[in-house]
């Protein structure tokens, strides 16, 4: 079988705009949440989300690029920029050889609510201009990463809810691994515009705990009210090893584990034994059992049966507190469709700087899952086997197994 290795990530979220920045809070177990006053004014319950910084693209890409760009388009921009200069890859690279595009993304809220309020405004079609057709389009992302870059691969948008991130890089590193293509571009983007999560906070999915907006995503604590939205985008280089070494790249990981499940259950309801499925799939997959994982980074988004189940099925896998547990997502709030790709970004620069992050307002863990090796502060170990998790709506699962090289 080929193997498949990461020779380049890039990142944009609330808590670093590279990685870096990133690293560093990680580290640190600094919070990316704040309050959104617009969002108050909108009519949310929960005025809480991840603080995620605009680009400005204006010295760096022509405004006729610009004009097709969504919001979360111009965050895989940037993470997709930076991960394809830590592999080396420039653009006589791209315009000389064949690399595809796998970007998880779902829902694009922004230019459609526009489009619709210059209707109703003006109630001419020929007002909406070109731009907001490609901004609105589920397959925004990949369609304006593939123009800006010259991908002239694989290129389609991976939708699967809360898993979209993780599946992208499952399914680049099939496509690898079965001969079609050599390099792969992957990753996963979140708009976090209103727009886009009123209709999550009219399910009561979200944390109230307004006055401490740093505390309000608590996975795993028995105090956890809901989780805090956030979003950015988060991109992986996925090269064949050979190839990688024949043209010199630095090899960051090897993505030696992918699986998968579906629950088949409520659309809303998770599953212990569908997350225990897509686990133990990634460890077969990657020819490993769980006495080999290192760090689990668990999906747990702080909500109250979605931590529970998780914890379930990780304490059938890890229960003897052997392996170190953590959900970034306490730090970063839930990102939604990028965050399988950006918890494998984050579990990436652990593995490389040998640590792990907190798992931060942990005070009181879930009676579930105390049977867990959970890290409540930064832990230096070295690192060489991570799996990653994440579950999402419509019960899809998916699971990455991580390994140093």
């Amino acid at each position: 079988m080929r193997r498949v290795v990461v020779t380049g990530i890039g990142i944009w979220s609330c808590i670093g705009r590279n990685k870096q920045e990133v690293c560093d809070s990680l580290r640190a177990g600094r919070s990316g949440i704040g309050y959104d006053e617009s969002r108050r004014e909108y009519g949310f319950r929960s005025p809480l989300t991840g603080i995620v910084e605009t680009p400005d693209l204006k010295a760096l890409l022509h405004r006729r690029l610009r004009t097709g760009m969504s919001q979360e388009a111009q965050y895989a921009f940037m993470a997709s920029r930076e991960a394809f200069e830590q592999a080396g890859i420039d653009e006589q690279y791209l315009l000389e050889n064949e690399v595809g595009v796998l970007f998880g993304n779902d829902s694009t809220a922004m230019p459609t609510v526009e489009m619709h309020e210059m209707m109703l405004a003006k109630h001419d079609t020929a007002l909406l201009g070109s731009g907001l057709i490609f901004q609105s389009m589920n397959s925004t992302v990949n369609m304006n990463l593939s123009t800006i870059f010259h991908l002239r691969g694989i290129n389609f948008s991976v939708s699967a809810a809360c898993a979209s991130g993780s599946h992208s890089i499952g399914l680049g590193t099939m496509f690898i691994r079965q001969g079609l293509q050599d390099m792969v571009l992957v990753g996963g983007a979140q708009e976090v515009n209103p727009y886009a999560m009123a209709a999550f906070d009219a399910l009561g999915t979200f944390s109230t705990r307004i006055y401490e907006p740093s505390k309000a995503s608590r996975p795993f604590d028995t105090d956890r009210d809901g989780l805090v939205p956030s979003g950015g985008a988060a991109a992986l280089v996925l090269e064949e090893y050979n190839h990688a070494i024949a043209r010199g790249a630095t090899i960051l990981a090897e993505v030696c584990g992918y699986g998968f499940s579906s629950n088949g259950g409520g659309i809303s309801q998770p599953s212990s034994e569908g997350s225990f499925i897509a686990m133990q799939r990634a460890l077969s997959d990657a020819g490993i059992t769980a006495d080999a994982v290192d760090y689990v980074n668990a999906h747990a988004t702080s909500t109250w049966q979605g931590d529970k189940e998780e914890a379930i099925a990780l304490s059938r896998l890890f229960g003897d507190k052997r392996t170190w547990i953590s959900s970034t997502k306490s730090m970063t709030g839930h990102e939604c469709w990028m965050a399988g790709a950006s918890e494998a970004v984050y579990s990436i620069l652990m593995m490389q700087h040998g640590f792990v992050a907190p798992n931060i307002n942990l005070d009181n863990v879930d009676p579930a899952a105390t049977t867990l090796r959970l890290a409540t502060e930064t832990v230096q170990t070295p690192l060489s086997t991570i799996l990653s998790n994440s579950f999402g709506f419509g019960g899809t699962n998916s699971a990455i197994v991580l390994r140093a090289i």
